[in-house]
Order: structure tokens, then sequence, then C-alpha cells
């Protein structure tokens, strides 16, 4: 059986979460604690870089989102879950890139920013802006079409389904983007969405869990320097 490392808040892990559910898969969940049991040696003999989410398909084993999603496709390419149609195709891989790399980064910046400071920081700034920018390109490239890939339900939104929602909770309203707005309601009414759906004391646990995280990873992140230099030191 598949076996999936993940935590639930996980913008990473979810998306894997939400494929294997679509996809109808029998899978076990292993839920791994992000304040700290991710640096742990039995964790980290499972992924050495002690991130969620990791696959294991019986001896296999698969780390990295996008990788996992691209495996169970290629692994269990039915229900399908990518077009082949080369233009929907390109659609579908820019949302992905563009939600992980410009959405999502936005998103983790205004989930931790200080909401104590009187004015936003030059940092807060560039997050907003990054964010409009992002949720500017996705209503663009949806159109009228019901998903990006027209009525197919694609990784597009596997990927950025998980983010586009949450928006409005970090201070970036999506009135602007009202095809998004009945795009992103069109995906959390499905039953699998629903499945993975934080309630709100868990988002906000999360949120506050997400303002101290960092600090503690930087910690974490120098103890185990200082543990590799030991080692290194007595061999």
């Amino acid at each position: 059986m598949l076996k999936l490392y993940y935590a639930r808040p996980s913008i990473y892990a979810r998306p894997v979460w939400l494929a294997l559910l679509e996809k109808q898969l029998a899978f076990e969940l292993v839920e791994v604690d992000l304040s700290g049991q991710q640096f742990e040696q039995d964790f980290l003999a499972v992924n050495p870089f002690g991130h969620v989410p990791v696959l294991m398909d019986g001896d296999f084993r698969v780390i990295e989102s996008l990788a996992i999603l691209d495996y169970l496709e290629a692994r269990h390419p039915e229900p399908a879950l990518m077009p082949n149609e080369a233009t929907a195709l390109a659609r579908v891989r820019m949302v992905q890139q563009v939600a992980l790399n410009e959405l999502l980064p936005a998103l983790f910046k205004l989930l931790i920013q200080n909401e104590r400071l009187s004015e936003p920081s030059v940092e807060v700034e560039y997050a907003q802006l990054r964010a409009a920018t992002s949720l500017h390109f996705l209503e663009s490239l949806l159109g009228e079409s019901r998903y990006f890939a027209g009525n197919q339900l694609t990784l597009a939104e596997i990927v950025a389904g998980t983010m586009v929602h949450r928006m409005p909770d970090v201070g970036v309203s999506l009135d602007r983007y009202p095809g998004l707005q009945r795009w992103s309601a069109r995906l959390l009414a499905r039953p699998s969405w629903q499945q993975i759906e934080l309630s709100g004391e868990e988002w906000s646990t999360f949120r506050r869990r997400m303002r101290v995280i960092p600090k503690l990873w930087q910690r974490r992140r120098r103890q185990r320097v200082a543990a590799l230099m030991q080692q290194q030191s007595l061999t």
C-alpha cells in the first residue's frame, strides 16, 4: 500500500493528499509534526532533507511534491489529472510553477508578518504585489473556463487550489478575481477538498505556529550542523 508522510496544514503535502483522494487510491497517512519531528533521525532516514511530503510505494521512495504528483500520474493514469494536448499541458505546468514559485512565497510571508507593525515593511508590500501579480495571471489564464485545462480537473487545480482560497485569510481579497472565486468555490465543494479541509481552529493554530516555527527550524538546523561537524571531526 502507498504510504504518505505528511502534515495536515503543509501546502506542499496537501496536493499529494488530494491527488491520492481524487485517484481513489488506497494509502496510509503518516503524520509528521513540523515543530521538530522532521529533524529527528527516524524521519531523516526517510527524507535526509527533513521535509514533507514523502511517498513510499513499497520499497520505492519519492520526495518533492511535483515529483510525487508526476509519479502518481504515470503509475496510476486513471482518472487522468494531466491533459495530453500541448496548450492545455502548458497551462497546467504554468499554474503549478506560478503557484509554487510566486504565490506560495507571498502567502508564507503574509502569513508570518508581524501584525503589530503600524506600517507594512518593504518585504510585506512586495509579498502583496507578488500575490496580486500571481492572482491576476491565474485569473487571465483561467478566463471563462471551468478548469485551467477546460472541463478536466488537473494537477493545476490540485496545486493552486490549496492556496488561492486562503489568500483572504492573509489580507488579499479575491473580489477582483471573480473567475478564481467561482473556480475555488467549485473545488472546495468537492468531497476530496472537504476531506482535507482544515477547521477554523486548525488554521488559527497553524497561523500562530508559523510565526514561531521558522525560529525553531533555525535552531534545529544549527544543532544539525554542529552534530554533523562533530561527526566529521571524529572520522
